[in-house]
């Protein structure tokens, strides 16, 4: 069966209709598709596992739970607004974890799956409060704090990324091709998958070892990008259009 790949769908019940899309995605993606990898900011904010229980996450881990109850394995990376995932949400959810990035056989060409955005070398700032979010010490302090407090941060994070999005160019918010180039050759690879810069397409990389692709799965802002990979090529599309997607790439 086909494989599908989802990323930054900024899940919060301030936008129920993306958590029912969501919750939709996953019932038809039961028996449908072998394994569902989704990368990097699931939630659009995670304030440490323990915090998992509070109402604001309920219908998501729910709609997890039951799909892997089910049988549909559902890979899980951290993304920027959700590096607080752990264990804790593996044992909710029956996700896996995922690193990143992560090597993945897909149907015959090795491919490399990330979030995206540790490939953003050029957002010096960005770059900076990524090494701080991602630092165990910096973690493990502000899990020591109480929910309500964790809750207010995460908010302030929230509103303090929009206005410093909002005074950014796109160009640095993008990838930098010659970060990409270095990843893949680092795992002697010539394919990634990534999200992050809600800029879904197929692009290609000029380098010295042949042409390199990468794909940019879309965010669930305003569309609901997914893509399927089968025997057949890869389809980027919306979520609804699971089932017609699945179709196309097993040659039915």
């Amino acid at each position: 069966m086909a494989q599908a790949f989802i990323a930054d769908l900024h899940l919060t019940m301030e936008r129920p209709e993306a958590v029912a899309l969501f919750e939709t995605l996953l019932v038809a993606a039961v028996g449908r598709i072998d394994h569902l990898y989704i990368l990097g900011d699931l939630f659009e904010y995670w304030i440490g596992d323990d915090g998992g229980r509070e109402p604001e996450f309920a219908p998501v881990l729910a709609a997890l739970k039951n799909a892997t109850a089910r049988g549909l394995p559902i890979s899980v990376m951290h993304g920027n607004r959700d590096f607080l995932l752990s264990e804790g949400f593996a044992g909710m959810t029956g996700c896996q974890l995922l690193p990143d990035p992560y090597r993945l056989d897909l149907f015959g060409t090795p491919t490399l799956l990330s979030h995206g955005d540790a490939l953003c070398t050029d957002d010096i700032a960005y770059m900076a409060m990524r090494r701080q979010f991602r630092d165990p010490r910096w973690q493990a302090q502000v899990l020591a704090r109480g929910i309500p407090e964790r809750m207010a941060m995460a908010r302030a994070l929230r509103a303090e990324s929009g206005t410093a999005t909002g005074s950014k160019t796109e160009t640095i918010m993008d990838v930098n091709a010659d970060a990409v180039r270095a990843l893949l050759r680092q795992h002697g690879l010539q394919r990634l998958i990534h999200g992050h810069t809600h800029r879904p397409g197929h692009y290609h990389l000029g380098s010295t070892d042949g042409t390199l692709e990468r794909v940019v799965v879309g965010d669930w802002y305003e569309g609901s990008s997914l893509l399927v990979a089968g025997p057949g090529g890869l389809r980027l599309t919306a979520a609804t259009d699971l089932v017609g997607a699945v179709a196309q790439v097993m040659g039915r």
